[in-house]
Parts: structure tokens; sequence; C-alpha cells
């Protein structure tokens, strides 16, 4: 991405709906000292924080000084791509992306390679190609690049924007969807054969409302993919927001659908469109789905300040123009070290429901004792949202007969408890409560019982944590 111009981008769900989704609560992040940048943060859950660099910017100190002290993987905004490295058919140019890779890799950071096969910034000669002559053009720019970075790259873009935006479901037409309706698998295929331990990504804008069609018909291109071992690791999710087309408030749901066929997924080119409490709080929210996924493996904005960016008029970063720290920047950052799920990609997969808007089934919190000991499983409910406050919900599971349960609910600073029902509580530290059953908490194997509660956040949205024990 980067094209100077903006995309219209379909209108999704509104930041301010309400959607009640059925979460498993992840076992929270060990206590440890709060990250001061943004890549320091991020490692707190094993995770990366990147940002895009135009080689043109490296020589202003501002601009390199930030980039080099808040992120820890590095996306070429435009050296990588076809125009830059083959500007004349087989005389390949690597000056410009060498340049940012070397600069990344002696600052000791990753790089995410960034785009193999795009319908976009395509050097002339490529444009005015077509069918089986355009192909093997394709295929061998494809394998010539990942071969010259062979071993040097984290993850490529192997295939950027390959679907049509609205409500078909369509592959985007264009000069390299004519060569057939395979081009996508054939240069996934290539990439692999010339850097087989690089990430493979397929990379896309608004496929961030679950139920969109854009969004289930990449679903669908990867569960084939995966289904019939055509090499895919991951999947990026643009994420370009604005007032129109803001974070809709399930992205989780999306991006663990996703993650639950098998692959890593990434926020890849992050911007919203903004000032003040409200990018912020946006920003967050973005931040908060990705934690929430396990699977999900980093973020990267696209740009360093405001006035690099190609929405520069949006303010649409994490610093303004003069290099300040903007309040999305400490919303970022206080997400991030509040924790969530440990990223530890998981070669297991389950497949989802492809057209619902329920998440999966949640994972229970607490692992099962032997047969024969009294257990429960506690799970965690999101439910009513306003801008102070959240409601949520314990299920209480017996996986064997039990006389009685106790579940543990602990929040993050600065959240605190309000309010309670269906239970009987108390508070052995600020941030941890007790619930014990009002009367008989008698349970037989398989019956559940709930209880609730209200949190005011205080700018923090992370999702409590929960479990029980069982006598």
């Amino acid at each position: 991405m980067t094209t100077p111009r903006q995309r219209n981008r379909a209108r999704l769900l509104g930041a301010g709906s309400l959607v009640a989704a059925t979460l498993a609560v992840a076992l929270a992040v060990p206590a440890q000292a709060a990250g001061s940048t943004l890549q320091a943060a991020a490692a707190g859950s094993g995770r990366y924080f990147g940002t895009a660099i135009a080689g043109s910017r490296l020589n202003d100190g501002t601009y390199s000084g930030i980039a080099n002290r808040e992120f820890n993987m590095i996306t070429a905004e435009n050296e990588m791509k076809a125009d830059a490295t083959e500007p004349n058919q087989n005389q390949f140019n690597f000056s410009s992306g060498d340049q940012i890779l070397n600069w990344a890799t002696s600052n000791g950071k990753k790089v995410r390679g960034h785009a193999l096969a795009w319908y976009s910034q395509q050097p002339g000669w490529m444009q005015n190609m077509s069918g089986s002559a355009l192909r093997s053009a394709m295929l061998n720019h494809v394998t010539q690049v990942a071969t010259h970075y062979k071993g040097k790259i984290y993850a490529w873009d192997v295939v950027n924007e390959a679907f049509a935006d609205g409500s078909s479901g369509a592959r985007r037409d264009s000069n390299l969807q004519r060569t057939g309706n395979d081009w996508i698998e054939a240069a996934f295929k290539a990439a692999r054969a010339a850097d087989p331990n690089a990430k493979l990504c397929y990379n896309d804008y608004n496929t961030d409302k679950w139920t969109d069609a854009k969004t289930q018909a990449v679903y669908n291109m990867v569960k084939d993919f995966k289904s019939r071992g055509v090499p895919i690791d991951c999947v990026g999710f643009q994420a370009h927001f604005n007032s129109q087309s803001p974070v809709p408030s399930n992205y989780d749901t999306t991006l663990r659908n996703f993650a639950n066929l098998g692959v890593d997924v990434q926020i890849t080119e992050l911007d919203i469109e903004g000032s003040g409490s409200n990018q912020a709080q946006q920003f967050q929210g973005v931040v908060q789905a990705c934690l929430s996924v396990a699977r999900c493996t980093g973020i990267t904005v696209w740009g360093v300040r405001d006035s690099d960016s190609w929405r520069a008029s949006g303010t649409p970063l994490l610093f303004d123009s003069s290099g300040n720290k903007k309040a999305a920047y400490t919303s970022v950052l206080n997400a991030l070290n509040a924790g969530g799920t440990t990223s530890t990609p998981d070669p297991t997969s389950t497949s989802p429901n492809p057209t619902g808007t329920a998440t999966p089934t949640p994972t229970p919190t607490t692992t099962t004792p032997p047969s024969g000991n009294p257990s429960c499983t506690a799970t965690y409910s999101e439910g009513e949202k306003w801008s102070d406050r959240f409601n949520g919900t314990v299920t209480i599971r017996a996986n064997t007969n039990i006389s009685s349960w106790t579940s543990y609910v602990t929040v993050n600073y600065p959240q605190r408890i309000i309010a309670t029902w269906n239970g009987s509580p108390t508070w052995p530290s600020s941030n941890v409560m007790v619930m014990k059953p009002n009367g008989n908490g008698a349970l037989s194997a398989g019956q559940t019982v709930s209880f609730g509660f209200t949190v005011m956040h205080g700018g923090n949205w992370t999702w409590p944590g929960v479990t029980c024990t069982a006598s």
C-alpha cells in the first residue's frame, strides 16, 4: 500500500455499536516492568511493534531516531515493490531495498517484505503484459526478489490486495487475475521455493469486519489453501481507519477466526485518521484486539510522524509532525503494557463458523485436574459497554460433581469492580475479587452457573482474568 490516493472503503460497524461476544480469557502475562517504548511494551507479550520506513527520510535525525527507539519491525514503504526492484524486465535494482534492510538489521530489527505481487505500482513493462507472458514474468519477479533477500526477511506480503471492494466477494479485476484464477497460489509456491524460511502472507484492506463479503472471500481462500497444502503462513490486515470506517467493535472476532485456520495474523499498515481521545481510543481498540488473539504476532503502523503519512492531512499516526508523542501513542503504550495473551503460534487449528458473527467456543482458562478430583472451568463473556465502564459475566462449569466452587477475577490497573450480582464477593486485594456462591454451590458434572460484575475501566479495556477452584 501507499498509493498517493485514498481508497473508498465500505462503511464498517460503528465503534459505538455494542456487540456481545463470548470470549475465552487467556491466562494473564506475568507481571513485569512496564515497557517505556512501543517495541519494549509489545515484547512483554512476545509481539513486535513496527513501522514503515522511507529510505529518503533516514537522514532526518528526528525521523530515524524515533524509528530506532520505538520500533523493532521495519517494512520498506515502497523500496521493495516491483517498480523499484525490477524497473526493466530482468534488470533488477535492489539498492533502495537493501538500504532499508541494512539500516534495520544494523539496528537489531527484523524486516517485513512488501510486496512481491500486486496489481498496482507495477513497472511500465509489466503493466503492458498479459496472459502467459505476464504470468511467467510475475513468477520470475517473485523468485528473483525473494531469492535476493533469502534468509533476511521475517515475512513477505506475497500477494497484496487481490480482492474487490464492495459486496461481491469477487477477485479484483487486474492484469494478474486475468492470467488465471490460480495466480495467487502460484505466487505463494514460488515464494516458498525461493525462501523456505520466510513467513508468507496475504495482505489486504477492508477485511476488518467479519461479516463483510470481502473478509469472507479472503477467509475462504485461506481456508482452501490450508486444506490443499498451498504454502501460506499469515494474513495481513492493513487496518486503515477513519470516522467513516472506524475500528469495528468485534475486530477480535475477525482476527481470531482467521487465526483458527492455522495462520498468524498481523496488523500490517495501521493508521487511523483523527486526533485526541477519540483517535486514542480507536488505536487502543486495535491493540487490544491483537493482544486477545495469541496468533496475532505484531502490529505495524504505516509511517512514523503524521507528516510522513500517505494520509498526512488526516493526522493518522502516533507522533505529530514535529515528532511529539500524541494521545494515541500513550493509549497504545498503556494497552501494550496491560498485556494480553502471549503470542505463541500454534500449529494446530480448528475451523470456526465461516458465516456467523459469534466468536468460536471459548477455551477454558483452567486446566482439568486428574480424573476424580473436583474441578471446574471459568469462562468470561463480554457484556454491554459504556464510555467509562463495561459489564462482564463469568460462567462456572463443573467438570465433575462438585459441592462448591470459588472463582477469582483479576482486573488490570486502573480498573476497579463497582458492582456484582449472583454471588458473594470479597476483595483480598484491590485488583482481585474472590466470588463464592450465594448459598449452596453444588453442581453436577456438566452443570453451569453464572455471576456478573461491572468494571470502571479507567481507559483500560483489557478483559479480566478468571479462574476457579472446586471442592
